[in-house]
């Protein structure tokens, strides 16, 4: 651990049960950066096995580009719980070391080639280059193409023109008001020297339009980004020695290439955060407080890459002095047409239920809302009640319409299914609701889903196939909702190596 790296590329992640999968695609986006795909999927596993120790609480995964190798460590504060284990892939060394309060986990990888060797093919007379240049060129876009993240693209751009193109490179990006600032990355074939030029690049001004000049003991060519009309920023090349003439066009080229990857990549972005903004809208404000007799848990998990705004929802609130509603529903679709029709049933459910009306009848009026809504309108699956605290236990008064059955657990380990599945929402202008009474005595607990539960899919088997979801249930007897929502969202996880494609809402309500 005492080489000097080329580059770092760092990121802290939090615990749980997505650390592992985050770390593994940073390490992809790293690797990719640097071009090191010939030891991509083993720095990817190697990451992956590290991080598994270290999941349980907060720590950095930090990439180190050294001159004949990567190198990974996972720092993390205080002392691990277990003796960590040595990678099972082929590393040349690995260890743990201590510093104060925080210890790190490292393996070193071996990597293939350098950047001298690099180098030396682009010293070639500018004939002898066009084969080479053909090949750069596609592994150029597909490295850009591979990544979503707008913070990894001045990194990708960087590491692809050094050295090939120059012996540094600084991307700047611009800000509101079109004026330059720092590199968002900056990259060095000496790194001893990145600080130097950092200084330099802070009192030139960066040409917005393009165009060549020298910078200490550098040219630097400055190549504009620019995409669907619109400046995003330069990328700057610098050498000691003048530029080839056929460089200037090879630049242009990835300029054009890095600035479409760059514009996409901000695209999803602002997309990615406007879905996280509207799902959390969605989400209901606040947990309704203790609720006598009941201990309830509750486990939401929207699919896609993005967060995607989906049509699951669930809700837990007061309704009354003596009673609460909840509800899971389940909207056809997804996007912003299924988020309209999510938030109005939320707010149809919360606003009728505190003016009192039943629990049927708010789901005759909701019925009749979603109808309203005319072609805008999607069918809703919905599993509505109140909860009434009684001398022993509780009674849950419930509308199905057209859901996942709701489950009973009793203490004996008996699973039974509680309420009578009626007409969908949204589809028959004359249907009509009646609920049906459940009683839960001290120690029962009732389990209800989405269809993101009983229809995750391995192959051509589904969860729920056979009472899968009822025997799953069957084996949570004793633990709190906790611990039930926990085992159903794992054994869903659990069920087929590929993420769910579904969203995911597992309301428990156990009596105490």
């Amino acid at each position: 651990m005492t080489k000097a790296p080329r580059a770092v590329l760092a990121a802290t992640f939090a615990p749980g049960d997505t650390a592992v999968p985050a770390a593994r695609r940073f390490t992809v986006e790293v690797m990719t950066a640097w071009a090191a795909t010939s030891v991509l999927a083993v720095a990817e596993q190697l990451a992956g096995e590290i991080v598994a120790q270290a999941a349980r609480a907060p720590f950095e995964v930090v990439w180190s580009h050294l001159e004949d190798g990567v190198q990974v460590e996972v720092r993390q504060k205080g002392v691990p719980g277990g003796v960590p284990t040595g990678p099972t892939v082929l590393v040349d060394e690995w260890g743990v070391t201590f510093s104060g309060e925080h210890h790190t986990h490292w393996a070193r990888l071996p990597l293939p080639g350098s950047a001298e060797r690099t180098a030396a093919e682009w010293s070639m007379e500018e004939p002898s280059r066009g084969p080479i240049w053909m090949g750069f060129l596609a592994d150029a876009s597909d490295l850009l193409a591979g990544t979503l993240d707008p913070d990894m693209v001045p990194a990708i751009i960087s590491q692809i023109v050094v050295p090939r193109l120059a012996a540094w490179c600084a991307v700047y990006t611009w800000s509101g008001d079109g004026g330059p600032q720092r590199p968002a990355y900056l990259w060095h074939t000496d790194e001893r020297r990145i600080d130097e030029l950092r200084e330099e690049l802070a009192t030139a001004q960066i040409p917005q339009a393009g165009g060549s000049m020298q910078l200490g003991d550098s040219q630097m060519l400055v190549i504009p980004l620019l995409a669907r009309g619109r400046a995003l920023g330069v990328m700057c090349l610098g050498r000691p020695d003048r530029f080839a003439e056929d460089v200037f066009q090879y630049a242009e080229d990835i300029g054009r290439r890095a600035a479409l990857a760059m514009d996409n990549a901000r695209l999803y972005a602002t997309q990615a955060a406007a879905n996280r903004a509207l799902q959390r809208s969605l989400l209901p404000p606040n947990e309704p407080g203790e609720i006598p007799g009941l201990d309830p848990a509750v486990v939401y998990e929207p699919a896609g890459e993005t967060n995607e705004v989906g049509g699951d929802f669930y809700d837990l609130f007061a309704a009354g002095d003596d009673s609460w509603r909840f509800a899971v529903g389940d909207v056809c679709g997804t996007g912003p047409e299924a988020a309209a029709v999510t938030g109005l049933a939320r707010h149809t459910l919360r606003l009728l239920a505190r003016e009192g009306y039943g629990v049927a009848a708010v789901l005759d009026r909701l019925n009749q809302a979603i109808l309203d809504e005319g072609e805008r309108a999607r069918f809703l699956t919905l599993l509505h009640g109140e909860i009434k605290p009684v001398p022993n236990g509780l009674d849950v008064w419930m509308v199905s319409a057209g859901h996942p059955e709701a489950l009973r657990l009793r203490p004996t380990g008996v699973v039974e299914t509680v309420v009578t599945s009626q007409s969908l929402l949204g589809v028959f202008p004359e249907a009509t609701f009646k609920a049906e009474v459940v009683h839960l005595d001290p120690g029962d607990v009732l389990l209800a889903v989405t269809d993101g539960v009983t229809e995750r899919r391995q192959g051509g088997r589904l969860l729920d196939d056979n009472g899968g979801l009822a025997k799953l249930f069957a084996e949570c007897v004793g633990l709190s909702a906790r611990a039930v929502a926990e085992r159903i969202r794992r054994a869903v996880q659990d069920f087929a190596p590929e993420p769910s494609a579904d969203d995911m809402a597992i309301v428990v309500l156990r009596a105490r």
